[in-house]
């Protein structure tokens, strides 16, 4: 693929994902809040603990660690599973009335991540090679945006707070949230999912 049609797709990636895996959802979930749709409310929690390796890939990548793409690869495939997963939570959604705006929107939403997670992890599959080849044209045009949002927050950090937000401290709150995240995940796998199965529970 030419270079520029490449980085054009990836930025394209990256502005679906602001709207489809950060936007809505955040929309979503303080509308059924508001609404008191506690099955909703659930799967979007859920669904963000989830969603926050997105941002921990993004902090990886603004300083270029390679882990970064692998966590970006990973990462729609686990979103995608976060809102399909759960039995109990399946089952009340298909409860709820279908023409009503709130759960016709999740199903919506729903199927709509589904189809960009499909077509983020195709894409974010050929970043793999950047693991061991940082470089290239390919790699350069997955950073183009953490480093964009790195720049972004460098200012408000400092008018904020005074300090500095370097490149060097991003990464480093990204490995130490993705310890955090990697021992979640691991704790859910061992210990809950065994005992409870597809419940959404307490996860």
């Amino acid at each position: 693929m030419p270079e520029l049609s490449y980085r054009i797709l990836v930025w394209l990636t990256y502005r679906l994902a602001a709207i489809f895996a950060v936007g809505l959802p955040l929309v979503i979930l303080i509308w059924a809040y508001i609404r008191k749709e506690a099955s909703m409310v659930r799967l979007l929690t859920i669904y963000w603990k989830i969603a926050s390796l997105m941002g921990i890939s993004m902090l990886l990548l603004t300083n270029e660690r390679p882990i970064g793409y692998i966590t970006f690869f990973m990462t729609p495939v686990l979103m995608v599973s976060s809102i399909w997963f759960w039995v109990d939570l399946n089952e009340e959604l298909a409860d709820l009335p279908p023409w009503r705006p709130l759960p016709f929107t999740v199903r919506l939403w729903r199927w709509a991540l589904s189809s960009f997670g499909l077509t983020f992890s195709a894409l974010s599959f050929q970043s793999l090679s950047c693991v061991t080849a940082t470089q290239g044209n390919n790699c350069i045009a997955w950073i183009e945006a953490p480093k964009f949002l790195h720049q972004t927050t460098e200012k408000i950090f400092a008018f904020l707070f005074g300090g500095t937000w370097n490149e060097p401290l991003a990464a480093f709150i990204g490995y130490v949230t993705l310890l955090i995240y990697v021992i979640g995940i691991l704790q859910w796998l061992l210990v809950r999912l065994p005992r409870h199965g597809r419940v959404a529970g307490e996860f």
